[in-house]
């Protein structure tokens, strides 16, 4: 396992690697992710914060009830919104892939507002906007989330917001780079 060279954390020795650890980096490399992409290699350093965020990710990412791509959506604007670098960069092909429009993805890249082709997508945008801008949704915006997807799936979508929040801040504050990441996506 190699560790950026940017980042402010110490490598990460697998093979020295402590029970709490190991149970860890069994978790995550036998489930959905299969790899440590992302906030792993930082998290490790706190076993039991690794748990518990890997699992919460793990819902988040792949049961909020959302279809992926609106899933991918709101990652998105959240990786824009903290410019971390390497959720852009992991979560950009897996956005593409899931249906999201690349124009899309670049106006949301490049902080201009988006013009939207689906109701959906623009939903997903108005209350994540929302949401990091006031620090709270809207009355009328809320009520067209539940409308549209129902109470569950709009918790659940908070619940999305908050991770991939704790995610960005967790790559930027340790300056992590995802696997392979050779260029920014956002100005440093």
């Amino acid at each position: 396992m190699t560790q950026n060279p940017t980042s402010r954390l110490p490598a990460f020795d697998a093979a020295q690697a402590s029970p709490g650890q190991k149970a860890v980096l069994d978790e995550i490399l036998s489930g959905p992710r299969g790899n440590l992409n992302g906030p792993f290699l930082g998290w490790i350093h706190s076993p039991e914060l690794a748990q518990h965020a890997q699992r919460l990710g793990a819902f988040c990412r792949y049961q909020t009830g959302l279809p992926l791509r609106l899933s991918e959506l709101a990652i998105l604007v959240t990786a824009a919104r903290w410019q971390a670098q390497a959720e852009w960069y992991i979560h950009y092909p897996i956005a593409l892939r899931a249906g999201v429009p690349g124009a899309l993805a670049e106006q949301i890249r490049m902080g201009v507002t988006p013009q939207f082709d689906e109701p959906d997508d623009a939903l997903i945008y108005a209350f994540t906007t929302e949401l990091y801008d006031a620090k709270r949704v809207s009355d009328a915006t809320y009520a067209r989330a539940v409308e549209r997807f129902g109470h569950e799936t709009t918790i659940n979508l908070v619940g999305l917001l908050g991770y991939y929040a704790l995610v960005a801040m967790t790559l930027n504050v340790f300056g992590m780079r995802a696997e392979g990441q050779t260029t920014l996506p956002f100005a440093e």
